[in-house]
């Protein structure tokens, strides 16, 4: 293939090469997606549904389960589909339009994650300060904020990826389009290019971890200073689910794009298109499993992180399907 323009596909990474395994990878993903779609779809419904629960944390856990369902299912559905009919290709369109939307989704929940500690730390911390400084309409610029970076962020990570030539087949050594696998492909020299945008994402990913760490520092003293052990307890319950995701989310991409960017820079060379059966060897599994820690297994895990240990939105859960129960009797 002499450039991009002459792919019209792309061919995704094999889980296995049996199809009783093919199949078992599918119901593992069709489980973990319906169990994202139930969580997410069950705090967003509850919160849009109870007027206690309109506050500005729930509004940002309420957008976070949006971001959460979205990333997910601009991975999932198409490894599923491909694995219960037993093909690994992805049309160039839709591969340039997974690249985006993961982007979108999974960068506009990191910025999220960072309003999400500055709205606890001005709640714990500045309590008297709290309604001037995070208001009904502070908040919507602040969520709008987050959707917005992870928009241009998505924009600038698609538009340098597929601006480059790709002559070195189409097989993409992953069960999504993933950036660096596709810069494998690349038959220019593009590393000056990438490590550019390397630096400028982990100087956002950075930045927003320090603020996140510094936040939640603040937090823990202010709470260590308050004496009614019941007011620990309910500040610890609001705080160490958000300190839990944002750790969980932010850890694994960026170990993984570190390792997948060591990987390419020693294997840029290989020529070779893989079969469209070919399953994963050691080195192609090691990153399927990180990519299904910081793509797949979040947005299921999350819902469940804050639903037990926030006692608000769990009596809002009970009453919301007690509603649901009682109407259906």
């Amino acid at each position: 293939m002499s450039n991009s323009s002459s792919i019209t596909k792309f061919l995704l990474l094999a889980f296995a090469d049996t199809r009783e395994l093919q199949l078992l990878h599918f119901w593992l993903f069709l489980g973990i997606y319906l169990a994202a779609l139930l969580g997410n779809g069950l705090i967003i419904t509850t919160v849009a549904c109870d007027h206690h629960l309109h506050t500005p944390m729930y509004f940002f856990l309420l957008n976070l389960s949006v971001l959460d369902l979205g990333s997910i299912s601009t991975t999932v559905p198409k490894a599923m589909a491909n694995s219960l009919w037993d093909n690994r290709a992805i049309s160039y369109q839709g591969c340039v339009a997974q690249v985006f939307f993961f982007f979108f989704f999974i960068s506009a929940e990191y910025f999220l994650l960072t309003v999400m500690a500055y709205d606890r730390y001005i709640a714990i911390c500045k309590p008297l300060h709290y309604e001037t400084l995070v208001g009904s309409r502070a908040c919507v610029h602040m969520a709008a904020a987050a959707w917005g970076s992870g928009f241009l962020y998505a924009v600038l990570h698609t538009a340098n990826t597929f601006s480059l030539p790709l002559c070195k087949g189409n097989a993409v050594d992953q069960f999504f389009c993933e950036v660096p696998q596709i810069l494998k492909l690349s038959c220019s020299d593009t590393y000056l290019r990438e490590a550019g945008l390397l630096v400028v994402s982990f100087c956002f990913a950075f930045g927003c971890f320090v603020f996140i760490v510094v936040s939640y520092v603040q937090i823990l003293r202010a709470v260590l200073k308050i004496p009614s052990e019941q007011g620990r307890h309910k500040a610890f319950s609001t705080c160490l689910p958000h300190l839990a995701i944002g750790e969980g989310d932010s850890s694994p991409p960026l170990s993984g794009y570190a390792a997948n960017d060591g990987t390419w820079k020693g294997r840029r060379h290989a020529d070779k298109e893989l079969p469209a059966g070919t399953a994963p060897g050691s080195r192609d599994m090691v990153d399927l499993l990180v990519a299904v820690l910081y793509s797949v297994l979040p947005p299921a895990v999350n819902p469940l992180i804050y639903s037990m240990r926030n006692k608000e939105l769990k009596d809002a859960l009970k009453k919301l399907i007690q509603l649901i129960f009682g109407q259906q009797q």
